[in-house]
């Protein structure tokens, strides 16, 4: 049978480009990619970029704080979102051309259009047109989760957050995971005032003892937490939103923002009538060749449900592309996948929280709290932690847990010798770099609990 292509992608994000490029640059396949939205994705669109520019931004009023510590005359003065949303679409612009550039040099056809799939080999635009192709790779990620209650459409997510014409005075942030709370954090710290409702503990899927730290610095710097509330429902009168949460509170925001999980974005893409079986979700159900039941149809990235983060996505469409078009069968590990929450304090995580370790057999816990010494000169009250989980009968680290300033960029080293299996007495024998934060990963010698 003859394909129009060897390869059609859709979904222009992380995952999807990088399997189109993989797959036509160096494979030499006739490859082509469908978006409906902007090439980049999520991430570079309305994530991980964005928001990490915003995290920059926000962290200036406390680092002038920290400056004046120091000895230096520096006033805050006032942020001005307009001049910095400017610019910042400048970037995400100049971000896509980058992702449209490297399609076009691999010699990747892109259409902008929505493509839904209607059968094993075939797809379709949004103007009618049919293309076929030998296989299809589904990567259309996911999107923000919005429950269902009267109001619902007076609130915003993620999605909408990089738009504003103008910040809120004063915002409700629904949600309790890393995007709520990140949000939280970059608001307040634009000068915008932050209450949090969430049906459960912030943070909650993380370790606990590094989630309560991070919580606590969070109400501490003057985020206004309240858990164990929902919301009933949201009246907008005029431009301000009138909220009714479940214990009979009444308030009135700027703006309500939902950030209560995202969902696989598979609504309304043929899948299902194609054969391809989703989970209860909407994910894509995939295998460890990111195939599905259907053997021409694959599948990488947030919409299979497998771990939302961007570098796992590309690692799975770079696999996928060297599996069926380069003849080198390749899986991506799942395990071990580092990750960082932007928090402030930034959070830095990789393995086994503690309950999870204990869960599998007994463990030694290394953990060391103090002020670090930069911000603890500057007279600020702030805490770090880092905290070791060790497997008692192998002495292997099981997880590592960093809440401090530039937690993430810790979290990366950390992540390779965990990959390598490193040992707690590897660890206790690297020499320590000093004074650092991190030094503290490699000189704890005496566990604080056992389990």
């Amino acid at each position: 049978m003859s394909f129009d292509y060897d390869l059609f992608v859709i979904g222009g994000g992380s995952g999807g480009v990088r399997a189109a490029r993989i797959a036509a640059s160096e494979h030499g396949a006739r490859v082509a990619l469908a978006e409906e939205y902007r090439m980049g994705g999520t991430c570079v669109i309305r994530g991980c970029v964005p928001k990490k520019l915003m995290v920059y931004a926000s962290a200036v009023p406390s680092i002038i704080e920290e400056v004046r510590g120091y000895g230096w005359s520096a006033e805050t003065g006032s942020f001005d979102w307009g001049a910095f949303r400017t610019k910042l679409d400048a970037e995400l612009d100049r971000l896509e051309a980058i992702y449209r550039r490297g399609q076009e040099n691999a010699g990747v056809t892109v259409f902008d259009s929505r493509a839904t799939v209607i059968g094993p080999h075939e797809v379709r635009l949004a103007d009618g047109s049919v293309k076929s192709a030998k296989h299809i790779l589904v990567a259309v990620g996911g999107r923000p989760f919005v429950p269902d209650f009267a109001g619902a459409e007076h609130v915003i997510t993620s999605n909408d957050i990089f738009k504003l014409d103008t910040l809120p005075k004063r915002v409700l942030i629904v949600g309790g995971g890393y995007i709520a709370c990140e949000f939280a954090c970059i608001l307040h710290g634009l000068g915008v005032k932050v209450v949090q409702y969430n049906r459960s503990p912030l943070l909650r899927s993380f370790d606990t003892e590094a989630r309560d730290l991070i919580v606590d610095q969070m109400a501490a710097r003057g985020i206004e937490i309240h858990t164990g509330v929902v919301v009933q429902s949201i009246e907008k009168r005029g431009e301000t939103r009138v909220v009714t949460c479940s214990r009979g509170c009444v308030e009135e925001f700027d703006q309500v923002l939902y950030a209560t999980g995202r969902v696989p974005n598979t609504d309304g893409l043929g899948l299902e009538a194609a054969g391809v079986q989703l989970a209860p979700n909407g994910a894509v159900t995939v295998d460890e060749w990111s195939q599905t039941n259907v053997p021409s149809i694959y599948a990488v990235g947030d919409v299979t449900d497998r771990i939302q983060l961007t570098p796992v996505a590309i690692r799975e469409g770079h696999a996928f592309a060297d599996t069926v078009f380069g003849a080198t069968p390749r899986k991506v590990d799942h395990d071990l996948v580092a990750s960082a929450v932007f928090t402030q304090p930034e959070f830095g995580t990789c393995g086994l929280t503690e309950d999870e370790a204990r869960a599998r057999g007994p463990v030694e816990v290394y953990v060391s709290t103090f002020k670090p010494m930069k911000t603890s000169f500057a007279g600020a009250p702030d805490r770090v932690m880092m905290k070791l989980v060790v497997e008692k009968e192998t002495q292997v680290v099981l997880g590592c847990h960093i809440v401090a300033p530039d937690a993430g960029e810790m979290i990366q080293m950390v992540a390779i010798a965990m990959k390598m299996g490193a040992t707690k007495a590897q660890f206790d024998a690297t020499v320590a770099v000093h004074p650092t934060m991190a030094e503290e990963l490699v000189t704890m010698r005496t566990p604080v609990r056992h389990a």
